[in-house]
């Protein structure tokens, strides 16, 4: 027990949980907001500085590398306090990169903003969005291994902050493809930054003493923390989860740059309905989150996860279908796929990361929560850039471009099978939850 836990083991006041709440559900809504702005920068790019299919899934997965330093940030979090504080202070500061590289955007977009100066900016914010992440996930794993925090153990903090993030992610998109017809991107991205200063104004207000955290021996220095994850990492039960999360993902050669020319050039869908195809996909990742907090919290992780890969194989084949033409020979209109097939493959990617991080943060030894949370969403980021990386290649060899998309039925169907994969290996995941819970 902390020295600022209640000395009599009481469990928590409702006062800290109402603290912990407003700072993560703020924090997490925001993160799932995100999707606002990215949804005008796409079509940004695409009318407005005129890149190709190719060009703009590079792009896209390149301003994420930010997120696959997470570990360092984990690292710096655990180990220096600013004030006394180790996780308040680093959401205002990511909350403070975001906004500024928002609002510098919208003043540089005024004269002709070269791509290089865009992704420059975007990088920063990706920057800002990723150390507020591992903060936030840190305090949600410091909870889940909190002994007088039965409700956190058991994953409900952790769904709150999944739904959270959904809510945040159905009115961003929501919102989004409503406004994109109607304003400028600019307009899109001063809201955002505003919002961003809403969110940092916020978190400056909460000190950190009020959520009453578990202490730590962490303060001891970075090369102590540095230690203690490597310490975590050498655990086979949690390297070989990591490795098999990791390349679950980076196996798949993603064509969401292709997919979303194929949908807008090709197609003509109209923005509104790619808006509301992501609103749907978030109103399915809200509903997830509902369902394994009240029936799915006690079944096996590695089942779970299985299930899900699979799932977005099968998603996949009817892609293939789909492109094909199957559908609408069958009276499916286009608009109707893209808003409920393609919404629910879109967020089908994420569906595992919520048993799986319940898992890690129960297999993660006391001290090091913010690292290893931050390691596994580093390993996560650097195998969507490689799947967005091969998607590319594998675009490039089937010769699809923004105006030919003769081949991409064959890259889906490669992609469909590529999915199928990890699933010869999924024994690397633990698959006894109850395991791990003594551990």
């Amino acid at each position: 027990m902390s020295a600022k836990e209640d000395a009599k083991g009481r469990r928590p006041g409702k006062g800290k949980a109402k603290w912990i709440r407003i700072l993560l559900g703020v924090g997490y809504w925001v993160q799932g907001f995100r999707c606002f702005p990215w949804m005008a920068v796409n079509f940004f790019l695409k009318d407005s500085v005129k890149v190709d299919s190719s060009t703009l899934q590079i792009l896209q997965n390149s301003v994420n590398l930010p997120m696959v330093g997470k570990p360092i940030y984990g690292v710096v979090s655990d180990a220096v306090y600013i004030s006394g504080q180790h996780r308040v202070p680093y959401i205002a500061i990511g909350a403070f990169l975001q906004a500024m590289s928002w609002l510098t955007i919208v003043i540089l977009s005024q004269s002709n903003i070269s791509i290089v100066t865009l992704s420059l900016y975007l990088l920063l914010s990706n920057l800002g969005a990723s150390v507020a992440e591992v903060a936030n996930d840190a305090i949600v794993a410091e909870m889940g291994k909190s002994e007088n925090s039965q409700s956190a153990s058991s994953g409900e903090l952790q769904s709150f902050v999944w739904m959270a993030s959904s809510v945040g992610g159905v009115l961003g998109n929501l919102l989004g493809g409503a406004a994109i017809d109607r304003f400028s991107p600019q307009s899109m991205f001063i809201f955002f930054g505003l919002l961003l200063v809403l969110q940092f104004l916020i978190t400056i207000s909460v000190p950190e003493r009020s959520l009453n955290l578990p202490k730590s021996p962490s303060n001891v220095g970075i090369r102590k923390q540095l230690s203690e994850l490597s310490a975590a990492l050498q655990k086979p039960e949690i390297a070989y989860s990591i490795a098999w999360f990791a390349a679950s993902y980076a196996i798949i050669p993603a064509l969401t740059g292709t997919m979303f020319f194929y949908q807008t050039q090709y197609l003509k869908i109209d923005a509104a309905v790619l808006g509301i195809s992501k609103v749907f996909g978030q109103v399915v990742t809200l509903l997830w989150g509902i369902i394994y907090n009240r029936s799915l919290k006690s079944v096996q992780p590695r089942k779970l996860i299985e299930t899900i890969q699979a799932t977005m194989a099968v998603f996949m084949i009817s892609d293939v279908l789909f492109v094909k033409g199957i559908y609408r020979q069958m009276g499916v209109p286009d608009s109707i796929y893209i808003v409920v097939f393609s919404g629910v493959l879109e967020v089908l990617f994420f569906f595992k990361i919520l048993p799986f991080s319940i898992l890690i943060a129960q297999l993660c030894p006391r001290g090091c929560e913010g690292s290893l949370m931050a390691f596994v969403m580093s390993a996560v980021a650097l195998a969507f850039i490689v799947s967005g990386y091969l998607g590319v290649a594998l675009a490039s060899y089937l010769g699809i471009t923004g105006n030919d998309f003769s081949g991409l039925p064959l890259g889906l169907l490669i992609q469909a099978v590529c999915t199928f994969l990890p699933l010869f290996s999924s024994s690397w995941i633990p698959d006894q939850k109850s395991k791990t819970r003594t551990e």
